[in-house]
């Protein structure tokens, strides 16, 4: 397994005119080689995602390919080459530790190599990655909570690299493959849950707001309440990150209220950690005083005291059956959205509300 971080870089290529290819007929190798002045060896390289070819030659080609057309005999799939990336925002969690051991686990089974790039936070597709990727070449790339750059899809296509997306970010194209969670239900448990143990007032940490799953869980606190006929109080609504300080900040505004809730459902195990010590602070007893329920399920769970309350994502399975649906699929197949189950499971961070 290969570790990288991605790394912006510059936008820059050759703008000068190109020629025209006037045949009706398929167009050729031999006719982009003309048009781009290099040999019919240099465009083969960069068909093929070889080295041996400058940055800005392969620009030229690469553009070429695609104004006129050009498809290989038969439009047949590269030969597979062994590699796998996985591309996800941070490794520095226990929620994507568990994502890279399920992708790494399916591509292992399978016989091939997984490359794991980080992105922090930015777009992925600048043209240092897209190179990248040519130059070495890929099966296929899963991309766990990340957003494409714009024209970064096509070029994947290009590639001949098709894509799955793990927990997209804001509405995803329906013809690529999706694996995600039931949020949505998840996020009803958890509420419902609470509302069964008494609690009235139950305040909600979810994660950034351009995140599907974040919306989603959201949307399931909100349904839970209206199903039990409590109006929704949007102060008791935060957005976090879905990590520790996150957690810490959106108690520190929950329990600073004149009013504040007598549960809090976090949204994430790492958030709701933080929400363990921001109660501490003020002096308030987990699950006595206060009431915590996470979202995902991991380690974390077991390290705070009291064992933590949380709704099961299947983060494991999710990046495997990504993995999976990557080196199955066919360019011909229709996309899918597959959801996999979430499930409350019940610990000792949640107790009837104190009298």
């Amino acid at each position: 397994m290969t570790f990288s971080t991605l790394t912006p870089a510059a936008d820059c290529g050759p703008t000068s005119e190109d020629a025209a290819v006037t045949t009706t007929q398929r167009v050729t190798i031999s006719q982009i080689a003309d048009l781009a002045g290099v040999s019919v060896p240099t465009v083969s390289k960069v068909l093929n995602g070889r080295e041996g070819v400058s940055g800005e030659t392969r620009d030229r080609v690469r553009e070429l390919l695609e104004e006129h057309g050009y498809r290989r005999r038969g439009g047949e799939r590269r030969k597979p080459v062994g590699l796998v990336d996985l591309v996800i925002r941070d490794l520095d969690s226990m929620w994507a530790n568990e994502l890279v051991r399920g992708a790494e686990a399916e591509a292992a089974r399978a016989g091939v190599g997984l490359v794991v790039t980080a992105t922090h936070g930015r777009r992925v597709g600048n043209k240092h990655w897209i190179s990248h990727l040519a130059a070495r070449r890929t099966d296929g790339v899963v991309l766990v909570v990340s957003e494409l750059q714009p024209g970064a899809a096509e070029e994947l296509r290009r590639l001949g690299a098709p894509y799955v997306l793990v927990d997209p970010v804001g509405a995803s194209d329906r013809n690529v493959p999706t694996v995600a969670a039931t949020n949505w239900a998840g996020g009803l448990s958890a509420t419902e849950h609470l509302l069964a143990l008494g609690h009235r007032r139950i305040g909600i940490i979810t994660g950034p707001a351009d995140l599907a799953c974040a919306r989603d869980r959201l949307d399931g606190y909100r349904s839970a309440l209206q199903r039990a006929g409590i109006p929704l109080d949007e102060e008791l609504v935060r957005y976090g990150d879905f990590l520790q300080g996150g957690g810490e900040a959106g108690a520190a505004h929950l329990l600073a209220l004149p009013e504040p809730p007598t549960a809090i459902f976090a949204g994430s195990d790492q958030q709701a950690a933080g929400v363990y010590d921001v109660a501490r602070a003020r002096g308030l007893r987990v699950p006595e005083d206060l009431s915590v329920v996470g979202f995902d399920d991991t380690e974390v769970c077991e390290w705070v005291w009291p064992r933590l309350t949380t709704v099961r994502q299947p983060l494991f399975e999710m990046a495997a059956t990504a993995t999976r649906m990557l080196l199955q699929r066919r360019p011909d197949e229709d996309a899918g959205r597959v959801e996999l189950s979430t499930s409350l499971i019940e610990r000792s961070s949640t107790a009837p509300p104190s009298s």
